[in-house]
């Protein structure tokens, strides 16, 4: 299946150990959860990579018989047109000072759902309930006759989720017949619930 576009990523912190959603002041927002929308520019890639491990080739009767396979060790290459200064600083682990100034300190750990779509206009997600994420460089330029701006790259990595049975990542599709959203968001980020009367929405789940 071909796969369009990069319509929405979300985020959210977890808990490094129970892999809980935090929410309020311990994390993005009142429910957790923070969409990078419009209010952000928007994501412009989410370059996946290591979704399978390293190939052993087994050889047998002087030809290769059997190919085995590492464990899969998935690293997001993100990047954002203008992801908000607070989000990206609470998402690489940064402590605030409380009077503008961030200091590095442990990484977080972070849930992240990215969602791409088919040929048909189905929903595709790729679900990531346990990571981390730095930004490891700052590429600062002079302005010419235009302005030199500097995307937020951020490299997340993935790892063991609880929710997807001690695997780093897991494969939505909105068009199976058993999809279910709310499970999905449950899943990836640590026991998410909508609250009543309210939805979040991650795309036309069609």
């Amino acid at each position: 299946m071909a796969i369009v576009g990069l319509k929405m990523v979300t985020f959210a912190l977890v808990d490094p150990v129970t892999q809980q959603l935090l929410k309020g002041e311990d994390g993005l927002s009142a429910d957790g959860l923070y969409q990078v929308d419009t209010k952000d520019m928007g994501s412009k890639t989410a370059n996946i990579t290591g979704l399978v491990g390293s190939s052993t080739k087994r050889y047998g009767n002087n030809v290769s018989q059997q190919v085995t396979y590492g464990a899969a060790a998935p690293s997001i290459a993100y990047d954002s047109l203008n992801l908000d200064f607070d989000i990206k600083q609470k998402i690489k682990g940064f402590v605030s000072d409380g009077k503008g100034g961030w200091t590095p300190s442990d990484p977080a750990h972070i849930a992240m759902l990215i969602e791409t779509q088919s040929l048909s206009g189905s929903s595709i997600y790729f679900g990531f309930g346990n990571a981390t994420a730095v930004e490891s460089e700052a590429n600062v330029q002079t302005n010419d006759d235009n302005k030199q701006i500097v995307d937020d790259a951020l490299t997340i990595s993935a790892l063991d989720t609880i929710a997807f049975g001690h695997k780093p990542f897991k494969l939505y599709n909105s068009a199976d017949t058993g999809f279910d959203q709310p499970t999905m968001l449950k899943e990836v980020f640590g026991g998410y619930v909508a609250a009543t009367g309210t939805g979040t929405s991650t795309g036309t789940g069609n």
